[in-house]
């Protein structure tokens, strides 16, 4: 231990000490809660659980340096309450650095401990790292390494979270009223054609503001944007031999704090300003902000990987371990798997929520693989899991979008049955599998597609949820882009040196005629048509519809259906293709806007009887009123009715390679049918401007092409 009068002895080191030091310096007893470091009055309160710590040290350092400026040994009767160290630092300033070394059982007489007094741990409350400001640069901190291998990649930082939010409120956008748009930060904007001036970063998603408020988003979900490490992916490109990186971001090592390389000056914890600065502007836009948080599993790994944090914490409290081995029980597909329901990590993950919504104004989240959620701390699937009743009942989370992904990577798959009080809505991953399945024309898909389209009653209705939990989607960052998947019939990803081996194997996609680039014209038509085909269901089902960014003009990632780990063209979103491929934009842009003007899209209740609130919907087949259900048909049509609700609409589905009329039914009261799409036609006759939609020249039947989808409305 190094006292501060004896650091003070080296002048330099003196000055250093004196810019962070004010008034009378004293080391006090300090406080248990709240956890992490507290700015207060006349100094920092630092705390930190560790239940079976021996010896605990806090560690400060001035910003940028490698060694300490001094350092702390906590009293274990004086600085600890129950199983929390804390001390507090009487006139300590802020724009400090810190870490903690911890010491304890040794892995060798207990296996279920990782103590390693050697590494300068991340506080797991630490709402900023220091460094980390550039993107791609591993940085490694010596702080006092011994066998000259670094003891810490990066450090807490301490903050003033002083910012003005103005007259910012949480915009509480009805989930059923929805239109997500999933997006990367850095993929987003870092592309030459992207015309930002700041890409890849926070700023570059508000410079593309008016592109998201054009295009009638309600809500950006962004890909994990807490701390991560992007060049922990040991493996290279077999093809040109760059290495590859960790893109995608879902390798956790700070759970409260921003990533600083996505800001444009990621040093000093301005990364944390310049997220809120987005988040704020977004929010003037009308957009909400949904992070896509990862709580599963932590950056450290298996038993080779890092010591970064919890590891060396309190190895056997965070994560779930084999009793006797202290192997980790891998749930997640990375190495490890968050010890979730543990009381412990159960406060931590509350906190942590509570933090983003009201530090950072966040209004949703999309919990990666969260069925783990559910688990308890020896793996088994909980009844009545309580992180996920905690979550559901919090008062501060109460209007906050609650959104799972619904399984996990051991196999448990829990769409329609994840445990939900009402609140969780998930990803539903079988409206994803049945739309492509019917748009390429698979047997035996009519049942399934007509169950989706009005909310996937089988799943949620049963449940005591309504249609928009159902969190609707054709494609998200993990699989196949829109455009790939009418390209392509298997994936490609070989580039990501795992000889092709990685990724999905059941994409249900079709190439519709040629694998990958073609200038086959009639190929070329088929797949503008399947995307237009697949996007209508996606906007004309109950339920929310997601899309992922850079599908609305076609972006592709040359069939790479798993591209976590290329921060290259393959990622970045070439914005290029915005003018290229306009009449998929506008087609896109006018579905969401058609969306938003008819609440019978978006209804709160599952249609079961015709009232004003709870239209009708009325199926019908090739003749009116006679739904064919049998195996081998490919044609449906869907009735909507408005009454004096809304307008009637009219869905018409030939997933045959065939054309095929159809007896159009009578729409309510004195309405007439109006033509809106009909994806056989060319752009720009595919789809129309609502008020512009022409009268039937026959009310009685429509011609459907081949593969194609219609929207009539009644009005």
């Amino acid at each position: 231990m190094t006292n501060p009068t004896e650091v003070s002895k080296n002048k330099k080191t003196k000055e250093g000490l004196l810019s962070i030091i004010h008034g009378n310096f004293s080391i006090l007893r300090g406080k248990p809660i709240p956890l992490g470091a507290s700015l207060e009055r006349g100094g920092i309160n630092f705390a930190i659980f560790s239940r079976h710590a021996s010896a605990v040290n806090l560690v400060i350092f001035l910003p940028g340096d490698d060694e300490p400026i001094f350092e702390i040994p906590l009293d274990s009767r004086f600085n600890r309450t129950g199983d929390v160290w804390h001390v507090f630092i009487n006139g300590l300033d802020h724009d400090i650095e810190y870490g903690y070394r911890i010491n304890g059982p040794s892995h060798e007489t207990n296996a279920l401990f990782r103590f390693d007094s050697e590494k300068v741990l991340l506080d797991p409350y630490t709402t900023a790292l220091s460094g980390g400001g550039e993107y791609g640069k591993t940085l490694h901190l010596a702080a006092h390494s011994t066998n000259g291998q670094p003891t810490a990649w990066r450090r807490g930082l301490i903050l003033e979270q002083e910012y003005d939010w103005k007259n910012d409120q949480p915009l509480n956008i009805h989930l059923a009223d929805s239109v997500i748009y999933e997006l990367h930060v850095r993929g987003f904007t870092r592309h030459p054609s992207s015309g930002v001036r700041a890409p890849g970063t926070y700023r570059g998603i508000i410079e593309k503001i008016p592109y998201l408020k054009d295009l009638g988003i309600t809500a950006v979900e962004l890909l994990p944007i807490s701390e991560f490490e992007e060049n922990d992916n040991p493996r290279t490109n077999p093809f040109t031999g760059e290495s590859l990186k960790n893109f995608w971001g879902y390798h956790s090592i700070a759970f409260f704090a921003p990533k600083a390389s996505y800001a444009v000056d990621g040093n000093h914890g301005l990364q944390v300003k310049e997220f809120k600065q987005m988040v704020h502007a977004l929010h003037e836009a009308g957009i909400e902000v949904i992070l896509d948080i990862v709580f599963n599993h932590t950056a450290e790994g298996n038993e080779d990987g890092p010591t970064i944090s919890f590891r060396g914490i309190d190895n056997s409290v965070y994560y779930m371990l084999e009793p006797v081995t202290g192997r980790y029980l891998n749930f997640s597909g990375c190495g490890n798997t968050l010890n979730c329901n543990h009381p412990v990590v159960r406060d931590l993950i509350i906190d942590c929520l509570r933090y983003w919504v009201t530090e950072m104004h966040i209004d949703g989240f999309r919990f990666d693989l969260a069925s783990i959620l559910g688990r308890g701390t020896d793996g088994s699937v909980m009844s009545n899991p309580p992180l996920l009743e905690r979550i559901a009942a919090d008062p501060v989370l109460a209007n906050i979008k609650l959104i799972a992904e619904a399984w996990d990577a051991a196999g448990l798959y829990q769409v329609g049955t994840f445990p939900n009080w009402g609140r969780w809505a998930e990803w539903n991953g079988k409206f994803r599998d049945d739309v492509r399945r019917f748009v390429k024309s698979d047997p035996e898909t009519l049942s399934a597609i007509a169950t989706r389209l009005v909310g996937s009653p089988d799943l949620y209705y049963v449940s005591g949820r309504a249609p928009h939990h159902s969190i609707n989607f054709i494609t998200c960052h993990d699989g196949f882009t829109l455009n790939d998947l009418v390209s392509y019939n298997d994936k490609h990803n070989e580039a990501n040196g795992e000889n092709n081996r990685d990724g999905c194997d059941t994409n249900f996609s079709w190439n519709c005629g040629a694998e990958g680039p073609t200038t086959d014209p009639g190929v070329l038509r088929l797949r503008r048509r399947q995307m237009r085909n697949m996007i209508t269901l996606l906007f004309m089902a109950q339920g929310v519809p997601m899309i992922l960014a850079g599908d609305e003009f076609g972006r592709t990632q040359q069939g790479n259906n798993n591209a976590y780990c290329q921060d290259n063209e393959i990622s970045w979103l070439d914005w290029s293709l915005l003018e290229r491929n306009r009449d998929l934009h506008r087609f896109f842009k006018i579905l969401i806007r058609f969306r938003k003007l008819h609440p019978i899209l978006k209804s709160k209740v599952f249609y079961t009887t015709h009232s004003e609130k709870a239209p009708v919907v009325v199926w019908h087949g090739l003749r009116r009123y006679q739904p064919d259900w049998s195996p081998e048909n490919r044609c449906l049509g869907m009735h909507l009715i408005g009454g004096h609700y809304d307008n009637d609409i009219y869905l018409i589905m030939n997933s045959h390679w065939e054309a095929h009329k159809f007896e159009l039914p009578v729409p309510s009261g004195s309405k007439k049918w109006h033509l809106f799409i009909d994806t056989f036609q060319i752009p720009p006759d595919e789809i129309y401007e609502p008020q512009d939609a022409p009268d039937l020249t026959g009310q009685w039947e429509y011609e459907l092409g081949p593969r194609s989808v219609a929207v009539l409305i009644g009005k």
